[in-house]
């Protein structure tokens, strides 16, 4: 591997003010299967969580419905007391029925009693950043934001981002209050959010793209990018993360793992550059 270059920056300003390292961990795979309920071993759910943080990630991205709670108490039990400069965030707007099932709800009081139960969870007395996991079309979106609006002018909230938008809905987002994050499906196999992408690019607008190593699709031996991964003497994962890292600025990959050796895999992407040939070779391969 050779070390990053100027080219890539490391760091971002979410919201202009909290300044993260770009590559961050992802916090849904902490619940046991189907994303719901206790993990099978809760102790290496901390461990993991823990681990991050002393390995540089200063990022995380978790929700209200991963388990649901479970994951916001893990990170609450495993971080709190948080180091000053580790910004988490949450997102409130998709109700749990069972394992694999999410449904929208964006009326203003259920988010609001969402966010004040992420509050209580995470230990925390404002969010960092809050996302409107889906948009509920039988609400108002002036109606689901304004939840959050009314929640920032409380000091709640700090930043406030919304999640599987089109560019329309991304628009319609920002002329009810600042947006300053958009979390959307993307990977290197998977772009259907490039439009997306390409707008938050433009308007320097964080892009968290959720499933950025397809859970591990791209990671396996036979994957597409695992001939380029053996010339760089990397995983697959470490190439798909890199290449996310080098397609825009504004992308902040969470890679999420329940193993620590995985974490540590994972965030070794930081420090992987690609050519303009990997580059070329790598966008050659979406679906």
């Amino acid at each position: 591997m050779t070390t990053s270059t100027a080219t890539t920056p490391l760091t971002f300003d979410l919201g202009g003010d909290l300044t993260v390292h770009r590559l961050g961990y992802g916090a849904m795979q902490l619940p046991g299967l189907g994303v719901w309920g206790e993990p099978a071993d809760r102790a290496a759910a901390v461990r993991v969580v823990r681990a991050a943080v002393e390995e540089g990630v200063d990022f995380i991205d978790t929700a209200d419905s991963y388990g649901p709670a479970v994951s916001e108490q893990i990170i609450g039990e495993a971080l709190h007391p948080y180091p000053e400069q580790l910004v988490i965030g949450t997102k409130a707007g998709l109700t749990r029925q069972g394992p694999g099932i999410w449904t929208p709800v964006g009326r203003p009081a259920y988010l609001k009693q969402q966010v004040e139960l992420s509050l209580r969870y995470l230990q925390q007395e404002r969010i960092d950043l809050i996302q409107l996991h889906r948009i509920d079309p039988e609400v108002p979106l002036a109606d689901q934001l304004g939840a959050f609006v009314e929640l920032k002018a409380e000091g709640k909230v700090r930043h406030i981002g919304v999640s599987e938008v089109s560019i329309d809905e991304l628009k319609a987002a920002r002329e009810v209050t600042e947006i300053v994050s958009v979390q959307n499906l993307y990977n290197l196999t998977n772009r259907q959010s490039q439009d997306v992408l390409d707008y938050a690019t433009a308007e320097g607008i964080a892009f968290i793209p959720w499933f950025p190593i397809a859970t591990g699709d791209l990671a396996k031996p036979d994957s597409p990018v695992a001939a380029i991964a053996a010339e760089l003497d990397a995983t697959p994962s470490q190439v798909a993360l890199a290449w996310l890292l080098q397609k825009s600025p504004v992308v902040l990959p969470i890679p999420g793992t329940k193993s620590v050796e995985h974490l540590t895999e994972n965030l070794a992407a930081a420090q992987l550059t690609l050519s303009d040939e990997d580059m070329a070779q790598l966008d050659a391969l979406a679906c």
